[in-house]
């Protein structure tokens, strides 16, 4: 099945996983240990929001099955181009935290600076988390220029603020019992960019013998129906998948000639439920620095501005 549904799970099975997690990659790799420190704090508060949403109230959305289906049909993520109404209120308070986080964490005065803008009202967070929700890094960076902040710190607050709301959205818009017409649309999705928003996945976790592609953003999982490269479609020889580490074969980077681009893949038993994939992402640090050594990149989102 292309696209496939990953529930969030509760607060308490989500962290005894999280914890089981932590503990096998600090066995492996100690010198993650302050990483992994700043990114419990993170999940710990993407979590308590993502839980606030699973038993709160989302936003009527005029956005007809067919309408979807047709969007999708013509590669255009279902959310991208849609005013989605934000829950400003909610998001602002984990958005603060996140931000006092980081500065503890490591990023210090950057995220303060951050933390400070809002409170000032130098940026207004309704339109940085709307920027982001659209996948529009250049507003969020004129933002940052402007205001002289660190730009990829201010995009990574915004996502991890904004995340879990898109993530109950897609569930919603994805429903398993949603009409026909939108269930045979998701199953044609053939691309290697989010059907949901329109992110490249943060890698690809292999469960059950299916490669699922899973979204950098809202975390949503999805298969191509061919083995080739998710950037370019490249499945000849200039498409190659290797095992930096020959006793780590569960652990591979899928790199591409063509187009330069790279994607790493991790065997799992299960896919990493919301918001738990970054902890797949954070274990697989040295698969990103093998492939950027070789010279292969992770392209840029792609820009989906023009009206469906």
């Amino acid at each position: 099945m292309p696209y496939t549904p990953v529930l969030s799970g509760n607060a308490g099975d989500l962290f005894d996983t999280a914890e089981r997690r932590w503990h096998t990659v600090l066995e492996a790799r100690p010198d993650l240990s302050p990483a992994i420190a700043l990114q419990r704090r993170l999940l710990t508060i993407v979590a308590d929001l993502g839980q606030a949403f699973e038993h709160g109230r989302l936003p009527r959305l005029s956005l007809p099955p067919k309408y979807l289906a047709a969007k999708l049909s013509r590669g255009v993520p279902a959310l991208a181009g849609e005013p989605i109404p934000l829950p400003v209120p909610v998001l602002q308070p984990p958005f603060l935290r996140l931000c006092e986080a980081l500065a503890e964490g490591g990023a210090g005065e950057m995220a303060t600076r951050i933390q400070e803008a809002v409170q000032k009202g130098e940026i207004g967070v309704g339109s940085l988390l709307g920027a982001c929700l659209a996948r529009n890094q250049a507003a969020v960076r004129h933002v940052a220029s402007h205001l002289g902040l660190a730009p990829d710190l201010l995009w990574l607050v915004a996502e991890l603020a904004v995340g879990p709301f898109v993530h109950i959205l897609q569930r919603a818009l994805f429903d398993p019992a949603i009409h026909e017409v939108l269930h045979s649309a998701l199953q044609g999705w053939n691309r290697g960019y989010c059907p949901a928003c329109g992110s490249w996945p943060a890698l690809a976790e292999v469960a059950g013998g299916h490669r699922t592609l899973r979204c950098a953003f809202c975390a949503s999982a999805w298969e191509m129906t061919m083995y080739a490269c998710i950037y370019c479609a490249e499945s000849g020889e200039r498409f190659v998948t290797a095992a930096p580490t020959e006793e780590r074969k569960d652990r591979r980077v899928e790199v591409c000639s063509a187009c330069g681009g790279y994607l790493k893949t991790i065997d799992l038993p299960d896919l990493s439920p919301f918001p738990l994939l970054s902890i797949s992402d954070i274990e697989t640090t040295d698969l990103d620095v093998a492939a950027m050594e070789h010279g292969y990149v992770r392209p840029p989102l792609k820009d989906f501005s023009v009206k469906a």
